[in-house]
């Protein structure tokens, strides 16, 4: 992707252009429909059509434009924006730079719609139909938690997808203020859960061998998330790797006490009795294989089908010969 640093000042406003086949000026619909702003990561905003972006160079830029994308269609007031860009230090004329750097965020932004509107006592950006990133991980991780159930193949590509999203932390470099922090820790926690729940389905799908690696780097990162430690017991039983799934268990109790003082919660204690009982719950269901008589039945009420159309196939043809001919 090429990305753009723009920092120039820029009038306040943006004049919305026509499309017209002389000037083939593009149209604020086109506008919309090809803008996606990215929080996933790096904040920026993606043209779709050309697959170009544009990055706020400046870290006060970046979190003005995480900011006002987070809290899309909310008036955000001056006040509320200035505690976001400079916390418990505010420069002396605080609504005066904080206006400088919306007016230069306007000039950013792709030209041919007005995103940013000024209202009384603050600001407020309209998406109007452009897309996000994080709207996109939202419906793909819903889709595939949803899925999960009834079709875990399907579910692993759809969470797949959705964490294909991901290209750094979320709102990289720019959660100074308490409003993009708390929602940096909101989508911290969604992608954890739909790893989580990639990693279940995958081991429905019969993929304990693959991932047994990546579940050890995960429960090394997040060590207080006992369902990590969960799926990893499993998937290392499965792979007949009993004791090793009983010291996953050891290493999950000294993390939690050592570091929260409490012992594992009940569905770790379960998992672990299930491991030390052989339990049959932890060995994964054989795929559905249909009854050959079943199969037969179907197979004989079909052909009895087929014949019968054949028959009254040839009934029909034989009436409108007849109809034909006047007998």
């Amino acid at each position: 992707m090429s990305v753009l640093d723009l920092t120039a000042p820029a009038p306040a406003r943006t004049r919305t252009p026509r499309t017209t086949a002389a000037t083939g000026t593009v149209g604020a619909a086109e506008v919309i429909e090809a803008t996606e702003f990215r929080l996933l990561g790096p904040v920026s905003v993606h043209n779709r059509r050309t697959g170009t972006g544009i990055t706020p160079c400046g870290p006060k830029q970046r979190a003005l434009l995480a900011t006002l994308v987070v809290h899309a269609g909310e008036q955000l007031s001056v006040e509320r924006l200035v505690e976001e860009l400079w916390g418990d230090r505010p420069p002396a004329n605080a609504p005066s730079a904080l206006h400088t750097h919306v007016a230069r965020l306007r000039r950013l932004l792709p030209a041919g719609h007005e995103w940013i509107s000024t209202l009384p006592t603050g600001y407020l950006l309209s998406l109007d139909g452009a897309s996000t990133d994080v709207a996109r991980f939202t419906r793909l991780s819903g889709q595939g938690r949803a899925t999960a159930p009834s079709d875990p193949r399907d579910a692993t590509r759809l969470l797949d997808q959705a964490l294909a999203l991901w290209q750094g932390r979320a709102l990289q470099d720019s959660c100074h203020g308490p409003l993009c922090t708390a929602e940096a820790d909101r989508l911290e926690e969604q992608r954890l859960t739909t790893l989580e729940a990639l990693y279940e389905a995958s081991l429905n799908c019969g993929r304990h061998t693959e991932i047994v690696s990546g579940l050890e780097r995960l429960t090394a990162a997040h060590p207080l998330r006992e369902r990590l430690y969960d799926l990893l017991m499993v998937a290392l039983y499965r792979c007949g790797r009993h004791s090793e799934a009983l010291g996953v268990y050891e290493r999950a109790r000294r993390r939690l006490v050592g570091t929260l003082g409490v012992e594992p919660g009940p569905a770790l204690r379960r998992r672990l009795e299930a491991v030390l009982n052989h339990c049959p719950t932890l060995t994964p269901s054989p795929p559905h294989r249909p009854d050959p008589a079943d199969l037969a039945a179907e197979a004989a009420r079909l052909q009895t089908r087929i014949d019968q159309l054949a028959r009254d196939q040839a009934d029909l043809l034989r009436r409108i010969k007849e109809q034909g001919t006047g007998t």
